[in-house]
């Protein structure tokens, strides 16, 4: 089984592991719908025969403190990516940070240098930036979740 998690933000990213934590995808959050669907395509593509692919995308709401056309666009991308889990028929749950958070052992309030952190102590032989780290962190909790070695 692959279990994938998704940071959904801008400055997100996607990222998958097998049943046994190893990491065969992390990447910034794609730009265009396309390319939302090609990592998709990737991740349906690389499902083993044994079990599909299981998502976590992170539940997030527009704040207050953005503008009218940044909460649009932040919206926009996270109906985009639901509905690219949709299209490629993998299951997905929402999952709040806080829970995300809780189950991995990372409580940030806010810090993104934390999940960093525990993403490099989870993740030693990858290269972990601030754009997968969330990503990288939702999908071992997806595995945690869902039955991962």
């Amino acid at each position: 089984m692959m279990y994938v998690g998704i940071d959904p933000g801008l400055s997100g990213g996607i990222a998958a592991l097998t049943d046994n934590g190893l990491v065969v995808l992390a990447e910034r959050m794609p730009e265009t719908r396309r390319d939302v669907m090609d990592v998709f395509d990737d991740i349906r593509g690389r499902q083993p025969v044994e079990g599909p692919a299981r998502a976590y995308l992170e539940k997030v709401h527009s704040s207050p403190q953005m503008g009218v056309k940044s909460a649009f666009t932040f919206g926009g991308g996270y109906e985009r990516v639901a509905m690219g889990l949709t299209a490629c028929e993998i299951p997905f749950d929402e999952i709040t940070p806080q829970r995300w958070q809780l189950i991995v052992g990372c409580r940030t309030r806010g810090d993104k240098n934390v999940s960093k952190r525990r993403a490099q102590e989870l993740f030693p032989h990858w290269k972990i930036t601030h754009a997968i780290a969330d990503a990288l962190l939702i999908a071992e909790c997806c595995r945690r979740v869902h039955g991962g070695k």
